[in-house]
């Protein structure tokens, strides 16, 4: 599908865009990947990282709250990929502003300049878990941009396009997750790994599966689906002692804007939600094209049905984690 082939990153210096593009290099022959996001510094260590694949791909300097600058690196491109945001959650808090610019204002930026490039076939954006019953900053933001890629498709008029979105949450071992964390304390010869509450539980999501479930939505989607992997829960209690066996686990108190469980399935998304072999997908409750036509091969979910990672029938084992952290890769 992504064989010659040219495929837009936004914000694609970040882990997602490296592993996506070594992904897509590997498996598939595209025509060219271009990586679009702010920070020349990051794409300069980026062409060095794929300096082998040179000939595929193109380094863009642009913001994705420029319009006019992203309309430019659109041109020509089949697929866009939108990756860039501002994901954390104090700065976002201490920047609303700013938040709200990239987020929502740079998403919206990225549907118009989709529509309006003759080329672009398939939008895909990520979201995150904290887009849904957001109780921070961060997560409305998210939400708003999710809401705006879902309705983008009523806008496609005859053009050969859509929109869809990919959910999961924190990425195991990315930056600001709490695997560095605890193994930054542990680097240190800390003996004490701090909980904030002993209930915790989260989704264990590696970055090469957020990778396969972006292609699964360019391959699959008809517009406004949402794809969501069936992955397995761990408790964050467990992840300490597969870390630092026999370690002290103070309870420090939730932060703000934490939630004691990651959601990916609301029981009000449940109306609409089909379970696959491997994934779920949240199919629009409104259609606004004949084009939006749902696989409804799978297993339409009961009512009240939610998928969180506190109420998930498939749970990681303290040893599976140590193996798992084991051969895992932190992201800088």
């Amino acid at each position: 599908m992504l064989n010659n082939k040219t495929i837009l990153i936004t914000g694609g210096t970040g882990s997602f865009g490296k592993a996506f593009t070594r992904y897509v290099l590997n498996n598939y022959d595209p025509k060219k990947i271009i990586i679009y996001s702010r920070d020349e510094f990051k794409q300069w260590v980026m062409s060095n990282e794929f300096k082998d694949h040179a000939e595929k791909l193109r380094f863009f300097i642009g913001d994705v709250r420029d319009k006019e600058r992203m309309q430019r690196a659109f041109e020509g491109v089949d697929y866009v990929v939108h990756a860039a945001a501002m994901k954390q959650v104090p700065a976002c808090e201490y920047n609303p502003n700013e938040a709200i610019k990239t987020n929502i204002n740079g998403a919206q930026n990225v549907i118009d300049c989709a529509l309006n490039s003759g080329s672009v076939k398939k939008v895909v954006a990520l979201s995150t878990d904290k887009a849904v019953n957001p109780v921070n900053l961060y997560g409305g933001t998210k939400l708003v941009s999710d809401k705006l890629f879902i309705a983008a498709n009523a806008y496609v008029g005859t053009k050969d396009i859509n929109f869809s979105i990919v959910r999961y949450g924190n990425v195991a071992g990315s930056r600001g997750s709490i695997i560095p964390f605890f193994k930054s304390i542990i680097d240190n010869g800390g003996k004490e790994l701090p909980i904030t509450d002993y209930r915790m539980t989260r989704f264990w999501i590696s970055l090469e599966e957020g990778v396969k479930l972006v292609i699964k939505a360019l391959e699959e989607a008809k517009g406004g689906e949402t794809f969501i992997s069936k992955i397995p829960s761990f408790k964050i209690t467990d992840l300490a002692k597969a870390m630092l066996p026999d370690c002290e686990m103070p309870e420090v108190g939730i932060r703000e804007g934490e939630k004691l469980h990651e959601i990916m399935v609301t029981v009000e998304d449940s109306m609409t939600t089909y379970e696959y072999d491997k994934h779920f997908i949240v199919y629009p409750q409104m259609t606004w094209n004949n084009k939006q036509k749902p696989d409804l091969s799978g297993k339409k979910v009961p009512e009240g049905f939610s998928y969180t990672s506190g109420n998930n029938t498939e749970w990681l084992s303290v040893e599976e984690l140590r193996e798992l952290v084991k051969n895992l890769q932190v992201c800088n």
